[in-house]
């Protein structure tokens, strides 16, 4: 028979009610899952856009998108600041994708070009910092996955999160000055992961 250790007692008297009891449904929770209590369950959910090229001479078209929040913006101006991680534009007879500080713009946004991969393939975002760009316009092309890093926001507890996205395009539109893509976001904060936990 294995002894059995000591259980240290822990004083809750001194506590307010909300964090005794943020404590014990955490206790539980421990106990009752047996994994990790701060996983966050997220499911798969690729979605497909559509953006404009900053070149087109109509305004106010929808040109970049928040992948955090999943909605396409207007960029009234190339140098307009706002809440987007990554805008199309036409340079060079080709489509390009524009992070925000190609355009001057302030924004920790960043992105990186993974050629010669599948989309279903990509499961993690680059640990490498030195593949991805916040200043350049990145060449899109048919048969690359892209990885963009979000700006970042507020998150719980204090901190700065940025998520990390996939995406690859489907149509590549260089005359119409468009591009349709398809993509994938994780919620969760600072997590290279791009498919949920087993």
């Amino acid at each position: 028979m294995t002894p059995q250790r000591p259980v240290k007692s822990v004083n809750l008297r001194g506590l307010s009610p909300a964090p005794v009891a943020a404590l014990v449904a955490l206790s539980v929770g421990l106990v009752a899952c047996g994994s990790d209590p701060f996983a966050f369950p997220w499911q798969l959910s690729p979605d497909t856009v559509l953006l404009y090229s900053l070149a087109r001479p109509e305004l106010n078209l929808e040109a970049a998108y928040n992948f955090n929040n999943r909605r396409k913006v207007r960029v009234e101006a190339a140098t307009a600041t706002g809440t987007w991680d990554v805008a199309v534009d036409t340079r060079g007879g080709q489509i390009v994708l524009l992070p925000p500080g190609a355009l001057g713009v302030s924004s920790k946004a960043s992105v990186a070009a993974l050629p010669g991969l599948e989309f279903d393939d990509v499961l993690e975002a680059p640990e490498d910092t030195a593949v991805y760009t916040r200043f350049d316009a990145v060449p899109v092309q048919m048969g690359t996955v892209y990885i963009v890093k979000t700006s970042q926001s507020p998150g719980i507890f204090g901190t700065s999160c940025s998520y990390y996205a996939k995406l690859v395009p489907l149509v590549i539109d260089v005359e119409g000055g468009t591009l349709t893509f398809k993509f994938d976001v994780s919620p969760v904060c600072n997590s290279l992961r791009l498919i949920p936990p087993d």
